[in-house]
């Protein structure tokens, strides 16, 4: 089987050089860099907190307070159900949020560090 496409850029008969250990480490030293990781650990520690505080919450409160979990809301609906089903909709709320903040914070300063290494600087 063959193709009419063209051959991917960096294909035989090219050679792109890729940055070395060296260049990466001083990237990595780099105030963009600082500035990248500081960008996700501001955004993702404290939601990782929040969530794992909610979810011990929620287990805890399984294990000790069955009297309160069992309590009905309506119909068939109890406490427990309704925070269980919480649980899914903050782990989804969480990822939404992350990716809003990654494309709006950190892929451009992620883009802008991959240029410049790719340019050779």
């Amino acid at each position: 089987m063959t193709t009419e496409a063209a051959p991917p850029p960096g294909g035989a008969g090219t050679s792109v050089a890729s940055p070395t250990a060296e260049e990466f480490e001083a990237v990595q030293r780099s105030p963009e860099f600082a500035a990248l990781r500081s960008s996700h650990r501001s955004f993702a520690f404290p939601l990782t907190v929040a969530f794992v505080a909610w979810y011990l919450l929620y287990v805890l409160l399984s294990n000790y307070a069955g009297g309160f979990m069992g309590t009905r809301l309506f119909g068939n609906v109890n406490v427990a159900l309704v925070l269980g089903l919480g649980q899914f909709a903050t782990t989804f709320l969480i990822a939404w949020l992350y990716a809003r903040h990654a494309a709006a914070k950190l892929d451009p300063k992620a883009d802008a560090i991959k240029a410049r290494m790719e340019n050779g600087r």
